[in-house]
């Protein structure tokens, strides 16, 4: 059994990993303290060091320092934060094998422990400065479904084009605009395009702009001096100083701020930046890759988006046509989370009911492979059988053909938002039938009808439409409900 050593000082995460590794056939080892850990390794040969970036005796840095000095072939992967991002990459410049992000992805953290022993055990002890790449050609297991580390592709012919324009533009140095709508698959399109290039062996990073405060993106992005601002307190590296040389892609890019659209300017311009607070340029060798939902011309035209920005940017664009456009991907991709969740949860659902199968290709998938994959995984939780049935999906997925919807995108793509049209009692002339209708029954019609329309304005975010209806998701969760047992009976 291969032993691992989990040092974090966060008890219950220790705890969680034990359990996790442990029923996928590892001996885990918590360690709560880096000295202890040392401690311990002088006596004690793992396979493999998982440690939190910050614990309550010193960092992430001193302890790798400190393993790589006695144990340079034992793989190290560093579990961090977003805020610690930066740090991460240059711990993985000091030897580390990899990071991974909190919060902890059981599939991703299994990927990455296996590819990181395989690592070691071929006799690889040389240090990667980018996240570790695996292809794997479509095989009846993975039915027909590419993977790329942890991206993973479709196989349907639309998908098969966008392949073919990143194989094209790969290896040329030339930006590249990736439209596409939340969940779509951006980051995996352009992590393929940083593989398929000459940088492939430098650092891809890749920043979400909608996630970034406005106060602190340019410090983020450019990194800061001592002094530069209240709280600076020390120097700070920005993510395109820790991207120099290779890649780094800026997704939901019109979120940014536009006096930090001037600064990307003059990178995109000069190959030049300065940090916050700063007086000296820096030079600059970095493949800037960006992402939006919305067409950037069109940003430009509201004042979203600077048009010399984007002029400069638009050497090269791709379009990732949502899921409800590649219905021949979709049974793909949900085997395949399937498998990953089965794995997650230690059970063996078999498969999917004919009658959700169909659910599925005539759904539309506003959230597209991550609303996807979310549904899996709640479906498989609850699935005590051998197939996922009807009863296990989301009230609006399982009733979507009830609940009439148009198949249209949703808002904030690139086509109107989707409209809605609930049942109503009314005769030919729009007024209530009172005959057909009880005062109780008009009520509750109208308040599903304001259910559908928050579910519709937040994009079917349930917790969101709770917000905006002043309920609890709860109570959301239960009205739906009740709404779906009234209409079956």
């Amino acid at each position: 059994m291969k032993k691992i050593l989990v040092i974090d000082d966060d008890r219950d995460i220790c705890l969680l990993l034990n359990r996790f590794l442990t029923r996928r056939g590892y001996e885990v080892i918590e360690m709560y303290t880096g000295k202890k850990a040392l401690a311990w390794l002088d006596g004690n040969q793992p396979k493999l060091v998982m440690c939190d970036y910050r614990l309550g005796d010193m960092d992430a840095m001193e302890m790798l320092s400190s393993i790589k000095n006695k144990y340079a072939d034992l793989p190290v992967i560093i579990i961090t934060g977003y805020s610690d991002m930066r740090t991460a990459v240059k711990v993985m410049k000091m030897g580390a094998y990899d990071y991974i992000t909190k919060p902890l992805l059981p599939d991703e953290i299994i990927h990455t422990i296996q590819q990181a022993i395989d690592f070691s055990e071929n006799g690889n002890s040389q240090v990667v400065n980018s996240k570790p790449e695996v292809a794997e050609k479509p095989s009846p297991e993975n039915s027909g479904i590419t993977f790329s580390g942890k991206y993973i592709y479709g196989d349907s012919e639309a998908f098969r084009k966008i392949l073919k324009q990143v194989a094209l533009v790969a290896p040329t140095s030339y930006s590249v605009i990736i439209y596409g709508e939340t969940g779509s698959g951006k980051e995996s399109i352009a992590f393929e395009i940083h593989k398929r290039s000459k940088r492939s062996s430098k650092t891809f990073i890749a920043i979400d702009c909608g996630a970034l405060s406005k106060e602190l993106a340019a410090s983020e992005l450019f990194g800061h001096e001592k002094g530069a601002f209240t709280g600076a307190l020390n120097q700070k590296i920005g993510c395109f100083e820790l991207a120099n040389g290779g890649t780094i892609f800026l997704d939901e890019v019109t979120n940014l701020p536009y006096d930090v659209q001037v600064s990307l300017l003059r990178v995109v311009q000069e190959r030049k930046m300065r940090r916050v607070g700063g007086t000296k340029d820096i030079d600059l060798d970095v493949r800037i890759l960006i992402a939006s939902n919305e067409l950037l011309w069109n940003a430009t035209r509201t004042g979203k988006f600077r048009e010399d920005l984007y002029h400069r940017f638009n050497e090269f664009s791709i379009e990732i046509p949502p899921l409800r456009e590649r219905r021949d991907d979709i049974m793909l991709f949900a085997g395949h989370f399937l498998r990953t969740t089965n794995e997650e949860l230690g059970k063996d659902v078999k498969g999917f009911d004919p009658d959700v199968e169909e659910i599925f290709r005539k759904y539309v998938w506003y959230g597209n492979l991550r609303e996807l994959k979310n549904v899996i995984k709640r479906a498989t939780l609850l699935t005590e059988g051998d197939y996922i049935e009807a009863r296990t999906l989301p009230f609006e997925i399982s009733n979507y053909s009830k609940l009439q919807f148009t198949e249209q995108a949703p808002a904030g793509s690139f086509s109107p938002g989707s409209s809605i049209v609930p049942e109503t009692k009314t005769n030919w002339n729009g007024k209530m039938n009172l005959s057909e209708s009880s005062l109780k029954e008009a009520s509750i019609d109208a308040e599903y009808e304001m259910i559908l329309q928050a579910l519709k304005e937040s994009n079917y975010n349930k917790s969101k439409a709770a917000q905006l209806l002043k309920i609890d998701r709860k109570t959301l969760y239960n009205k739906m409900t009740l709404y779906e047992e009234m209409k079956n009976h």
